[in-house]
C-alpha cells in the first residue's frame, strides 16, 4: 500500500468536493474545503516529502468559463513537482502529449475512452499508441447500481454500460500502468470506504490501483489494507488536515509507510 495524494480543482481553485455533487452546468459542486493556496503549493509539499505518484485532477469541462484558469493551476502544479505528478480530466491522444511535456508522469483518462456508454476500441488503441503504457492510468471511477459497480464518465455524472468485474479488468490492464478508482457515491463525504469494492478490488490484484472515496479515520486505512489485501493504494482527501480534515498528513503517511 502507498499513499497517492491528489490536488483536485475546480473553478480555478484547489478543492474537496462532495463526488456525486458535481454539474457542468453552472460549474456546480458541494464543497467541503475551497484552498487560499495554489495548486503548486500542494504540489511542492508532496515533493518535499517524497511522494509519487499523487493526482492531478481538472474539475471543470473543455466549456466551461472557469476552464483555462483550472488548467493554469494544473500546469504551475505539474512545474513544480516534475514527474512526481499524474493528471487527469480532458485529456484524450491529441492533448496528452502536451501534459507528460510539461511534466506528468502519467495521463488519467476516462471519459475518451468510455464513450457514449461503452469501450471505444479505437480511443483506446490511439491513447496507447500515442503515450505508451507505462504513461497511461485509466480511471474506473464508478458508482453502485443494483448490484454491480458502473464505471461512470464526464466528471462522474453519466453511468456507462462497462462493469467493474474481472473480465474488464483483465481487458484493460494490457493498456495502461495502472488503474485509479473513486468510489463515487462515497467520495468527499468521509464516512468510511466502499468495502465491497476495495475487496472485489483485493481479489482481483493483478497490478496497481489506486481507491479514492471515504477514507475519513485512520481505521479506515488498516481496513482498506486488509480488504485490499495490502495490493491498493489509497487516496485521501477532504479528511486530511491540510485539506480542513482531522487526519494528520504527516501521521497518515506514515500510517501507510507502516502498512
Amino acid at each position: 500500500m502507498e499513499f497517492r495524494p491528489c490536488i483536485d480543482i475546480h473553478n480555478g481553485q484547489v478543492k474537496q468536493i462532495v463526488g456525486g455533487s458535481l454539474k457542468d452546468r453552472g460549474d456546480q459542486a458541494i464543497e467541503n474545503f475551497v484552498a487560499d493556496k495554489g495548486a503548486d503549493y500542494y504540489a511542492r509539499l508532496y515533493q518535499k516529502y517524497g511522494i509519487k505518484g499523487g493526482h492531478i485532477i481538472l474539475l471543470n469541462p473543455v466549456s466551461s468559463e472557469y476552464y483555462e484558469a483550472t488548467r493554469r493551476q494544473a500546469m504551475q502544479a505539474l512545474a513544480a513537482y516534475p514527474q512526481g505528478l499524474q493528471i487527469g480530466g480532458g485529456i484524450h491522444a491529441e492533448n496528452a502529449c502536451e501534459y507528460l511535456d510539461a511534466g506528468a508522469s502519467h495521463v488519467i483518462v476516462t471519459s475518451y475512452v468510455f464513450k457514449d456508454g461503452r469501450i471505444n476500441m479505437e480511443h483506446l488503441q490511439k491513447i496507447y499508441q500515442t503515450v505508451g503504457r507505462e504513461h497511461l492510468v485509466l480511471d474506473l471511477s464508478c458508482r453502485k447500481k443494483e448490484d454491480a459497480y458502473y464505471i461512470v464518465t464526464d466528471r462522474w455524472q453519466n453511468y456507462t454500460e462497462e462493469i467493474i468485474n474481472e473480465k474488464t479488468l483483465d481487458m484493460l490492464m494490457a493498456y495502461c500502468d495502472e488503474f485509479l478508482i473513486h468510489a463515487v457515491d462515497v467520495e468527499g463525504k468521509a464516512q468510511g470506504i466502499e468495502t465491497e469494492l476495495a475487496a472485489q478490488l483485493g481479489d482481483w490484484g493483478k497490478m496497481p490501483i489506486t481507491y479514492a472515496g471515504g477514507v475519513h479515520t485512520y481505521d479506515d486505512i488498516d481496513l482498506l489494507k486488509k480488504l485490499g489485501k495490502g495490493k491498493i493504494h489509497v487516496t485521501i482527501g477532504s479528511a486530511l488536515d491540510i485539506f480542513g480534515g482531522s487526519l494528520s498528513f504527516e501521521e497518515v503517511i506514515k500510517r501507510v509507510a507502516d502498512q
